[in-house]
C-alpha cells in the first residue's frame, strides 16, 4: 500500500496557488541560480587570450642595438624559430588569465578550446549523474545542496592550481557540479509549485535570475582582472546559496513515488501553516496504485522509445551549440570584451521575459519553431552586414528564449518518477554539443563567416523539425510514464 500520486494537485489544491509558501520556494530557489550565471560562462574570462609576441632577451633586440630592420639587417637572411625565451603578454585588459598563466598560444593554442570542453564534459558528466542520484537514490534537496557544497570547495582548490592540467580536472568537477545543482533545483521547483506558478519559474524565473548572475560576470570580472581573484569572487557566490538549505524543503511529489507519505504530509501541513490555512485531516490517501508508479525507474526506461532521444539530440543539441558559440563568442567582437559579456547578458532578461508570456499563453511547438527559425535566419545573415554585433545579440535573443522555454518544456513532458532523470538526459545528450561549441569559434582561425554559416543554419533547420514534436499546451503535468504523450515525429 502507498499513496497514490496520479491526484498530488487535486490532494493540494487547497494550499493555493501563490501563499507565502510558494512565494519563499520561488524566490529563493530562483536565488540559488545566480551563482550558476556567474560560473556558466566563466571560460569567456578564466581562458581569454591578450594580445602577445615572443619575448625578445635585450641583446637580441634591434632597436635596442640602435639597428632598423631592413635597412641595417636585411631580415631574409636572418634564420626564424619558436619562442625560445617565452612570450610578452598585454597586461592592458586582464593582469593574467590562464591562458598567459601557462603560456597556452602557438603550439599550446590547441589547449584553449580544450579546456573550455573539458568544463562541458564535466557538464555532461553532471546532467547523467544527478538525476540518477536525485530520482532514485537521495532525492532533490540533497543532491541539490551537497552539489552546491562540493562546487564552493572545488573552486577553492583551483584557486591554488599549480598546473594546468590540475585546473582542468578540477573545471571539470566544477561543471559535474555546477549543472547539478541548477538540473535539481529547477525540477524542484517544477514538482513544489502550482501550475500557473510553475510556469512563470521554469521560464522567467529561472532563466531570469541566472541571466543576473550573468550579468555580474563581466563586472566581477572587470574589478577581479587576475584569475585566480575571479575565483574567489566565484567561491563566494556560492557559499552565500548555503544557508538556503535550512528554508527549501524536500520535494512532496518525490516524496510519494518514494511512498513515503508521512514525510510528504509534513511538507504540505507546513506549507498550510506559512499560508495560514487548515489543512485537511488526511491529505494523501494510501490508495492501492499500479506497479508502474511503485516500481523503480531509471534511464534505461526512456531509451526503450525514441522520444528521449530524438528530443534530447535534436533539440538540446542545436540549442547547446548556438547559445553557447554566441555567448563564448563575445571575447571575439569588436570592443570591450568587458562591455560585449554585459551586453550580452543584458540581452538575455526580455528573452527570458518573452519566454514567460510565450510559454503562458502560447503553443509549445509553434513557439519553439518561429523563435528558432528567426533567430537562425538572424545568425546566418550576421556575416553579410557591415555591423555584425546587432544581429549577433538579436541572434542571441532568440536563442535564449527557446533555451528557457525547452527547459520548461522537457519538465512538462515527462513523468514525476522519471522528471530529472529526463531532464537530465536531455541536458547530458545535448553537451555533445556544448562539447563542440568551443571549436565552432575555433573555426574563426580560417573563416568568420562559417562560425554564423553553420550555427544559423542548424538552428533555422530545427525549428522546422520542431514542429513534429508533441504538444504539451494546457495539459496536466504527467506523474507516471503511461501518462505521457506520444511524439508524433
Amino acid at each position: 500500500m502507498c499513496a497514490s500520486i496520479a491526484d498530488y494537485e487535486t490532494a493540494t489544491s487547497f494550499l493555493g496557488e501563490w501563499g507565502r509558501f510558494q512565494q519563499r520556494i520561488f524566490f529563493f530557489l530562483c536565488l540559488s541560480f545566480i551563482p550558476n550565471g556567474l560560473t556558466a560562462l566563466s571560460a569567456v574570462f578564466l581562458v581569454d587570450t591578450p594580445a602577445h609576441r615572443c619575448l625578445l632577451p635585450a641583446h637580441l633586440n634591434l632597436s635596442a642595438a640602435g639597428l632598423l630592420p631592413g635597412v641595417d639587417v636585411n631580415l631574409s637572411t636572418v634564420p626564424t624559430e619558436g619562442c625560445l625565451d617565452g612570450w610578452q603578454f598585454d597586461h592592458s585588459v586582464y593582469t593574467s588569465t590562464v591562458v598567459t598563466e601557462w603560456n597556452l598560444v602557438c603550439n599550446a593554442s590547441w589547449k584553449k578550446p580544450f579546456t573550455s570542453s573539458i568544463y562541458f564534459g564535466g557538464v555532461l558528466a553532471g546532467s547523467f549523474v544527478s538525476g540518477q542520484l536525485s530520482d532514485r537514490l537521495f532525492g532533490r534537496k540533497i543532491v541539490m545542496f551537497g552539489t552546491i557544497g562540493l562546487q564552493v570547495v572545488t573552486t577553492l582548490i583551483q584557486i591554488f592550481s599549480s598546473n594546468w592540467i590540475m585546473f582542468v580536472v578540477l573545471y571539470f568537477l566544477l561543471g559535474v557540479e555546477q549543472i547539478s545543482n541548477y538540473l535539481v533545483a529547477f525540477v524542484l521547483g517544477t514538482e513544489i509549485l502550482g501550475s500557473w506558478v510553475r510556469t512563470l519559474f521554469s521560464t522567467a524565473g529561472v532563466s531570469l535570475f541566472f541571466a543576473v548572475g550573468y550579468m555580474l560576470l563581466p563586472l566581477l570580472a572587470f574589478f577581479m582582472r587576475d584569475w585566480r581573484q575571479l575565483q574567489v569572487g566565484f567561491m563566494l557566490a556560492g557559499c552565500l546559496s548555503l544557508p538556503l538549505f535550512w528554508f527549501i524543503p524536500e520535494s512532496p511529489r518525490w516524496l510519494l513515488s518514494q511512498g513515503r507519505i508521512e514525510e510528504a504530509e509534513v511538507i504540505i501541513q507546513n506549507a498550510a501553516k506559512i499560508n495560514n490555512i487548515e489543512p485537511p485531516a488526511v491529505i494523501f490517501r494510501p490508495l492501492k496504485v499500479r506497479t508502474e508508479e511503485t516500481k523503480a525507474h531509471n534511464i534505461f526506461d526512456l531509451l526503450r522509445s525514441p522520444n528521449i532521444r530524438w528530443l534530447s539530440v535534436t533539440m538540446w543539441n542545436t540549442m547547446t551549440i548556438s547559445y553557447y558559440a554566441l555567448s563564448l563568442n563575445t571575447a571575439n567582437l569588436h570592443g570591450n570584451p568587458f562591455f560585449n559579456c554585459f551586453l550580452s547578458a543584458v540581452v538575455e532578461l526580455p528573452a527570458y521575459s518573452l519566454s514567460w508570456l510565450m510559454f503562458r499563453w502560447c503553443s509549445r511547438r509553434l513557439s519553439l519553431c518561429s523563435l528558432l527559425f528567426a533567430g537562425g535566419l538572424f545568425i546566418f545573415i550576421i556575416q553579410l552586414v557591415p555591423a555584425p554585433i546587432t544581429f549577433e545579440m538579436m541572434g542571441k535573443f532568440f536563442v535564449s528564449t527557446v533555451f528557457a522555454i525547452l527547459y520548461a518544456y522537457t519538465a512538462e513532458l515527462y513523468p514525476t518518477v522519471l522528471r530529472t532523470t529526463a531532464v537530465g538526459a536531455c541536458s547530458t545528450a545535448s553537451r555533445i554539443g556544448s562539447l563542440f561549441a568551443p571549436y565552432f569559434i575555433y573555426l574563426r582561425t580560417y573563416s568568420v563567416s562559417l562560425l554564423y554559416i553553420l550555427v544559423g543554419s542548424l538552428t533555422a533547420l530545427t525549428g522546422l523539425l520542431s514542429l513534429l514534436l508533441p504538444e504539451s499546451f494546457g495539459m496536466p503535468l504527467p506523474d507516471t510514464i503511461s501518462q505521457m504523450q506520444s511524439f508524433p515525429g
